[in-house]
């Protein structure tokens, strides 16, 4: 049988409605501070960006005349459609960048942050300003090398 290629994730992209809103919130939160890739196609209603850290985290927004959101209050109620349910990140400090998301960039408290299911984690949720689910994660050292 032949070998799995190797892949690692380029991106994460996400439909929101209102581009320019959700480019400079991300770009405040994430410091998602460059811009990689713009594409607009008016006949189409469509709108994009991906933006980037420099470190290997992008996110592409992407804006479409009559989207509708999607609502997803909680991560266990986004589970409820069979799709991708959140963006997850993992966090040097979990208490301080969920403060920071919180209260600088205003970004709504699903979950407080708590232990996770496995020894050393913990998490976190968060909605952005137009209601998608983000995930915190915070592992400690120890577990993170375990075997």
């Amino acid at each position: 049988m032949p070998t799995a290629p190797t892949f690692r994730v380029h991106h994460v992209s996400l439909s929101v409605a209102d581009l320019d809103a959700q480019e400079s919130w991300y770009r405040k939160a994430l410091g998602l501070a460059q811009v990689e890739e713009r594409l607009d196609l008016p006949d189409a209603g469509v709108r994009t960006a991906i933006l980037s850290d420099g470190a290997g985290l992008r996110v592409e927004l992407t804006e479409r005349a009559g989207s509708t959101p999607v609502e997803t209050p909680d991560p266990f109620a986004a589970t409820a459609r069979q799709t991708y349910t959140h963006l997850a990140l993992q966090v040097a400090d979990l208490d301080g960048t969920f403060r920071w998301l919180t209260t600088d960039c205003e970004a709504p408290v699903v979950v407080e942050p708590g232990p996770g299911a496995s020894e050393g984690v913990r998490y976190a949720y968060i909605h952005d300003p137009e209601g998608n689910l983000i995930e915190l994660i915070y592992q400690s050292l120890r577990t993170a090398t375990a075997p």
